[in-house]
């Protein structure tokens, strides 16, 4: 059974996965044309009551990150069910899992069990630390922001940790999921043999945190709050302007040459104190007074334009609704509508744009059990 057009059409992925790693990467691959069968429990996936928001009664969580795919209601301490979870899973090319490791060995549904069916099949699964030491450990994102060390260096230098604003270890992890179940189809194309792929939020997190984890493994350094200052690059955070503040960002000499020259201030490039961003790193303190003066001359938005188009990187700080209307000025349609009439639902836009096999956005998310019926009949017919 396959559904659509797109760079993975006839590629089937049984989705044993729910809440948001997991789900974020079977839309990924929804997107780009895979038939995705969501597998949920009697009761659905937990997201489905994460409320509020809603759109007509459905939660605005659930909604984001299950477009795309087939919902079948399959209660696996059933024998009757967990037959049928384990025929899907044999016919699967992909499956993808967040159950803690070993937790579906008793239905018959581990990487060994639907191998030895399925020989070719790629199996993913996401846990939150592992299938070592870490098995029993239930992972949450916020548990891992803390464990990881992010929210030690997120919030101001004299307050106390706070997580991001976003699950951001559960959708990176959802991304390696994405990953690594490509990359493994990539090779069994190649060879003919699947192979099983294990994700974990706290690595994606030790990965993510990327010259942080840097400093420490190879710096023997422990990064700490900064607040939104950067520990290796100034002007790079928020300064303010005569209304709001402006992020402001000069990576490099020439784009701090730039920035002096749009603030009337050239000479202060070619001060010895800051000539270089090892010397403006260093003397911060002495830099920013300088350039808040000229900042504090006009508004954010205005200054937004003159250094922009004066090649320096800069940015207002939004809200997210006026995060999506700089999309829209860029030109860049963030939000595009699945499914038709009463059933349309707005989502936004796969974040990769192909020139030859572009992102599909077939069926809005499934209510549950939704496609129940179609799908127990075709698993129950063997001459499939």
């Amino acid at each position: 059974m396959t559904n659509g057009n797109g760079s993975l059409s006839g590629l089937l992925v049984a989705d044993f996965s729910r809440i948001l790693a997991g789900p974020y990467a079977t839309t990924l691959l929804a997107d780009l044309g895979a038939d995705v069968v969501k597998v949920e429990g009697p009761t659905g996936d937990d997201t489905r009551t994460w409320t509020p928001p809603t759109r007509d009664g459905v939660s605005t969580y659930y909604l984001g990150v299950n477009r795309g795919k087939r919902s079948i209601a399959l209660d696996l301490h059933s024998e009757n069910d967990a037959r049928l979870a384990r025929e899907l899973a044999r016919r699967a090319d992909v499956v993808i899992e967040n159950f803690k490791p070993g937790g579906l060995a008793k239905y018959g549904l581990d990487y060994d069990s639907v191998c030895s069916g399925n020989a070719g099949v790629v199996y993913t699964s996401i846990s939150g630390f592992g299938s070592g030491d870490g098995r029993e450990v239930p992972g949450y994102d916020l548990m891992v922001q803390a464990m990881s060390g992010l929210m030690s260096l997120t919030g101001d230098p004299d307050g106390p940790p706070y997580r991001a604003g976003i699950s951001v270890f559960d959708i990176m992890a959802g991304n390696h999921a994405a990953i690594g179940t490509l990359a493994a189809l990539r090779h069994r194309d190649a060879t003919g043999r699947g192979q099983h792929i294990e994700v974990n939020l706290l690595s994606s997190a030790l990965a993510g945190l990327v010259n942080h984890s840097s400093a420490f493994v190879a710096g023997n350094a422990v990064p700490y709050r900064m607040g939104n200052a950067h520990p290796s690059v100034f002007p790079y955070e928020p300064l303010p302007t005569a209304d709001n503040d402006l992020i402001v960002t000069a990576a490099n000499d020439r784009q701090f040459r730039k920035l002096c020259e749009a603030l009337g201030i050239p000479a202060v490039a070619d001060d010895p104190r800051f000539q270089h961003n090892a010397d403006r790193t260093e003397r911060r303190e002495e830099l920013r007074p300088i350039l808040v003066e000229r900042l504090r001359t006009r508004g954010a938005l205005e200054w937004f334009d003159l250094l922009v188009e004066a090649g320096v990187p800069s940015g207002p700080i939004n809200t997210v609704d006026g995060g999506f209307a700089m999309a829209e000025r860029f030109g860049l349609d963030p939000i595009v509508e699945v499914g038709q009439g009463e059933r349309a639902v707005p989502t936004t836009r796969h974040p990769i744009t192909f020139s030859e096999t572009p992102a599909t956005y077939r069926l809005p998310p499934p209510e549950l059990d939704e496609h129940g019926t179609e799908l127990r009949t075709w698993l129950a017919n063997t001459d499939d």
